[in-house]
């Protein structure tokens, strides 16, 4: 995809939508913005109908934050791809379906408009609308399941885009509602959440110093994820003088 193209064509979902870049970033910083809404808003509203109940407050986070997504990723998917996300617009840098300089854009309204989302739920729920996080989230295990979290959701949209792209918000909602509880991290899964969550002392707020690690991590796993999976899904072209029953076509394919 050339630069020009990239400017007009939403990289995720076909069939692809001819935006503006200004919409196209409008749509990111937008749906970045919900999306921590819904995030830090029900882990508020979790934590103060639970009673003292962890399980149950994460439960609720959970269920909202794996909701919201799916229709998050339906209405900004085909205007802007609904990335909503570093680490996903990096897997599409590297696959040439946006361009750098438009990715770097994407990363910047990403994150503004997720720290816009933290301050609106603040701010329905009566909370200091500045805040910093105390939650320590520390350790190589809380890395390392950011490490799978991010990898198993770059592994679900590089899958259901390939063989069922008008299933793509469901399967991605559906993947990060059980990553929440999979993982020992919670599945951030997402530098620009991770960052706008250290603005947050609520329940899924995250102490600034345990960022960078998380960030780190999510970003490897978007890498490496975008490496097996480029050649997990890579289609050979089919022997010549073999059809598909052809005994040696299957052979040469397996090989």
């Amino acid at each position: 995809m050339t630069d020009n193209a990239s400017a007009t064509d939403a990289s995720l979902e076909p069939p692809l939508r001819r935006f503006s870049t200004s919409r196209r970033l409008v749509g990111e910083a937008l749906g970045s913005a919900l999306l921590l809404a819904i995030v830090i808003g029900s882990g508020i509203m979790g934590e103060r109908l639970a009673g003292g109940n962890v399980a149950i407050a994460l439960l609720g986070n959970t269920l909202a934050t794996g909701a919201g997504l799916v229709v998050l990723i339906t209405i900004f998917g085909p205007l802007s791809g609904a990335h909503l996300n570093p680490a996903v617009t990096l897997v599409f840098a590297l696959r040439n379906e946006i361009s750098w300089k438009l990715a770097g854009a994407y990363v910047a309204v990403q994150i503004v408009g997720a720290v816009v989302g933290v301050w609106t739920a603040h701010a329905m729920f009566a909370e200091p609308i500045w805040q910093v996080s105390t939650k320590l989230r520390d350790g190589p295990a809380q890395a390392f399941a950011e490490f799978v979290a991010t990898f198993g959701l770059i592994a679900a949209i590089l899958g259901s885009i390939r063989f069922r792209s008008e299933a793509t918000p469901t399967i991605v909602g559906l993947y990060i509602t059980a990553a929440y509880w999979f993982t020992a991290s919670t599945s951030f899964a997402n530098p620009a959440v991770t960052l706008a969550r250290s603005l947050s002392n609520t329940f899924a707020g995250i102490a600034p110093g345990s960022a960078p690690v998380f960030v780190a991590a999510q970003l490897t796993g978007a890498v490496v994820a975008s490496l097996v999976f480029r050649w997990l899904l890579e289609e050979r072209p089919p022997a010549q003088g073999g059809g598909p029953c052809d005994p040696q076509a299957v052979q040469m394919a397996a090989e």
